[in-house]
């Protein structure tokens, strides 16, 4: 025996519905928040290349060094060094220079990847004085006793090791030449 909906139960269905095309439409962004939809309207601020902006160090956690590459320059004529500068732009002041050759900490990198933020010693070389060989607790702006500040990656040349001498090879054993086999 089939049983049917009785005409009373349909109505309900029917009424619900109907409102439900009522009112205002809800929008599919999952992700909608009126408190971020009025400031996405305003355009982002530009980028005040005479701000300073620090160099950050620690930026890869508690597993690396603060800074974890070694750099030196290249395409530098060495009388000219290589420009560093307060912020990641082609504008902003120069803070000093790296001399050509001269080794530093690269800590960071801006977003389009022009610009490596380094820690360097006027002197050229690398050491712990500037604080950044190893980890930190936590992301920060560098402020050791080095000096550090922003410089084009076009002249810049990662490099492997911080200035320790390459270990001397491993002088041959002493003993009897192998006897060789006959032709």
């Amino acid at each position: 025996m089939k049983r049917f909906m009785k005409p009373a139960g349909l109505l309900p269905i029917l009424l619900l519905a109907t409102l439900s095309g009522c009112g205002e439409p809800v929008s599919d962004n999952h992700f909608a928040n009126s408190s971020l939809e009025s400031t996405a309207a305003q355009p982002a601020p530009e980028a005040d290349p005479n701000a300073p902006s620090p160099v950050r160090v620690g930026e890869y956690g508690l597993n690396f060094a603060a800074c974890p590459w070694v750099g030196t320059t290249r395409h530098v004529e060495p009388e000219a060094g290589l420009a560093v500068r307060t912020s990641p732009f082609d504008t902003s002041a120069e803070s000093g220079k790296v001399a050509a050759d001269g080794r530093f900490y690269v800590c960071t990198r801006s977003i389009d990847q022009k610009w490596f933020g380094i820690v360097y010693d006027e002197s050229g070389a690398l050491g712990p004085r500037c604080g950044v060989s190893d980890p930190v607790p936590s992301k920060r702006a560098y402020d050791g006793p080095c000096r550090s500040g922003w410089v084009t990656s076009a002249f810049v040349k990662l490099i492997a090791g911080d200035d320790q001498p390459a270990p001397a090879p491993n002088p041959p054993l002493a003993g009897p030449a192998p006897a060789s086999k006959g032709p």
